[in-house]
């Protein structure tokens, strides 16, 4: 019996070896993650965080600073692969046309909001936004909020507009009028799960030709 108990043991050891490396990956904190921002906008990254920690006294001052970083990080990333050039419109007719494979409104959102879910943060919620949806005038962006905040109190992350620079300002004080939309989100969301990002919409320039089409402007 002693003998069992001892083979027992050494089998009990060895498993716990085995799988302490897997566990511990799986509970390494997030603030282990890090992101090349770049340097001409680390200040930028630092103001973004603190603005996003000031939304609500129950934000993780290390999820702000996770959530700017990898948001800087990966506009810088999207605007060398988008290869932004000329004014945003023009960008769209180059899109449009095939010259650009990507770099419409809704796409910079789409790719910042997948790559910010990856964070799985605990005390953000990421929603999608847009303003004058359905005309050529339509912007998407993203809007962040502390858990359980309401769409209006969040902050706008848009790429769009600023030539693939991230900018960001709280929803009620931008020029523009923006709501929430649930759907294209969850829509984002699914298509993403299946490595699938192909969403028809028309925004910008295209809504000025599909106009034209039918004898519009």
């Amino acid at each position: 019996e002693i003998r069992a108990m001892t083979r027992f043991a050494v089998v009990v050891a060895i498993l716990a070896t085995a799988t302490a490396p897997a566990m511990a990956q799986q509970l390494r904190p997030k603030e282990s993650l890090s992101f090349q921002v770049p340097k001409n906008d680390s200040a930028n990254a630092e103001a973004l965080a603190e603005q996003l920690a000031a939304l609500s006294p129950r934000v993780d001052r290390q999820e702000a600073t996770l959530l700017a970083n990898c948001a800087y990080a990966t506009v810088n990333r999207l605007r060398q692969q988008y290869r932004m050039f000329g004014t945003p419109i023009f960008n769209n007719f180059l899109v449009y046309h095939g010259l650009r494979k990507r770099g419409y409104c809704y796409q910079w959102t789409e790719d910042l909001l997948v790559a910010l879910d990856a964070l799985k943060l605990k005390t953000f919620e990421l929603h999608w936004g847009e303003s004058y949806a359905g005309t050529w005038r339509e912007n998407n962006c993203l809007v962040v909020t502390a858990k359980g905040q309401p769409f209006d109190r969040g902050m706008i992350l848009d790429c769009w507009r600023h030539f693939g620079h991230l900018r960001w300002n709280l929803v009620l004080s931008d020029e523009d009028r923006y709501f929430e939309n649930t759907k294209f989100a969850e829509l984002v969301r699914a298509r993403s799960a299946s490595n699938t990002l192909r969403a028809n919409r028309h925004v910008a320039f295209q809504a000025r030709v599909a106009g034209r089409d039918k004898g519009g402007d």
